[in-house]
């Protein structure tokens, strides 16, 4: 079966990995490759024994093949179609597709959908397309006309958002636009709260839908407390806590487009509201001197180690960011501190929270870790797509 695929064989003691149902091979894991291989093409993967493994996506770099299946099966529009289908019955059965109060979700999540390097989000009836890799790119058209067939009148749009996802070895001149239909970015809902999305010029794929559950939870918590919201962009977290009754609500940015953004969402939910200002700055300069001012500090910064070798100068601005929430917050006081960076395991992020609470010599307990929403799947095979860690922590 898939005869007509190009074979790869690998070294000897590297296909273990495959067989506990991880989906990377990485390139020094191969010894030969047999047949014309192209960047996208897919491949068949086999152990050095001739132990068929998987069938997969070739990429020119470290990761060398996404596996897509682990059977030997015929890769037919079908194939892709039954994939679509059972990510989407995951969304109802979360209740989100299909939600009156939500209509912001993540439709696909890559590997912890089985769909390794292809991110689907949904705002309204509007469909975003993310593809990190060449094979999912080239069958964007097949997979956008397989959606509509799936959502029906829940989808209108499918847009395509990878020209900056595109692994930039692949010689593709991706270039964003629609694969079907038309539409115009708008407000979506989280939990009954506007928010203002431009799929098409925003971060991502316009939201950070990761958020969502960890927003409703700070809203908890708010209550007659001043909350600092830093590295804001949208400013999700800053209405959230305004609508949990409290006192002020600072969102600070250095982007004067995201507090633009901020401000324009909070008035849509807070018209006139005067507990809310927002601050164009930059996050460390802000936090060196706002002692004893806010009773809750929302730390959720951008990945700040986007491979590997930036893993040590990430945990030292995780370290240094959060020891100055610590230094500066009230007695009493709550921090919700985020890592959304993938190479960042939960274990360094802790200790990076730790050495931070150290240096400041306060008493810090955690309430709740955090993670991504369930939107979000994490393959139990693939703990690397748990990307999104965050704690909840009390200050004495």
């Amino acid at each position: 079966m898939n005869d007509n695929f190009p074979k790869i064989v690998l070294k000897s003691g590297k296909d273990q990995s495959l067989k506990r149902f991880h989906p990377w091979v990485f390139s020094g894991a191969i010894k030969k490759m047999y047949g014309n291989v192209n960047e996208g093409d897919t491949v068949k993967v086999y152990s050095n024994h001739d132990e068929f493994l998987g069938l997969g996506h070739y990429q020119i770099g470290s990761i060398a093949v996404r596996i897509f299946s682990f059977d030997d099966v015929e890769i037919t529009d079908n194939f892709w179609k039954q994939k679509l289908e059972k990510a989407y019955r995951l969304r109802k059965l979360l209740c989100l597709a299909g939600n009156a109060e939500t209509t912001a979700y993540r439709l696909v999540h890559a590997e912890g959908d089985g769909l390794p390097g292809l991110i689907i989000d949904m705002y309204n009836k509007t469909a975003v397309m993310q593809m990190h890799s060449i094979g999912m790119y080239a069958i964007r058209t097949m997979l956008a006309a397989h959606l509509k067939e799936i959502m029906g009148d829940e989808l209108e749009a499918v847009f395509d958002k990878s020209a900056k996802t595109i692994p930039f070895k692949a010689d593709i001149e991706a270039v964003d636009g629609f694969l079907l239909g038309k539409s115009e970015p708008g407000v979506v809902l989280e939990y009954g709260n506007k928010f203002k999305v431009d799929w098409q010029e925003g971060q991502k794929t316009g939201f950070f839908i990761d958020q969502r559950e960890n927003r409703r939870l700070l809203q908890n918590y708010s209550s007659g407390r001043n909350v600092l919201n830093m590295f804001c962009y949208t400013g999700g977290f800053s209405f959230f806590a305004m609508r949990g009754g409290a006192r002020l609500v600072h969102s600070v940015d250095s982007s004067a487009k995201a507090i633009d953004l901020t401000r324009e969402n909070v008035e849509m939910n807070f018209p006139s509201d005067a507990r809310h200002e927002a601050f164009v700055a930059d996050a460390f300069e802000y936090l060196k001197d706002i002692k004893d001012k806010y009773d809750l500090i929302v730390l959720d910064p951008p990945a700040f180690a986007k491979h590997r070798n930036a893993l040590s100068h990430a945990l030292q601005g995780y370290k240094r960011i959060n020891a100055r929430a610590f230094e500066q917050i009230r007695t009493g006081g709550v921090v919700f501190t985020f890592s959304c960076s993938q190479v960042v395991s939960k274990e360094k992020f802790r200790e990076a929270v730790f050495s931070g609470a150290a240096i400041a010599g306060r008493s810090v307990r955690i309430l709740h870790q955090l993670t991504q929403p369930a939107d979000h799947p994490v393959s139990i095979y693939h703990p690397e797509g748990e990307y999104l860690k965050g704690l909840v922590l009390y200050v004495e």
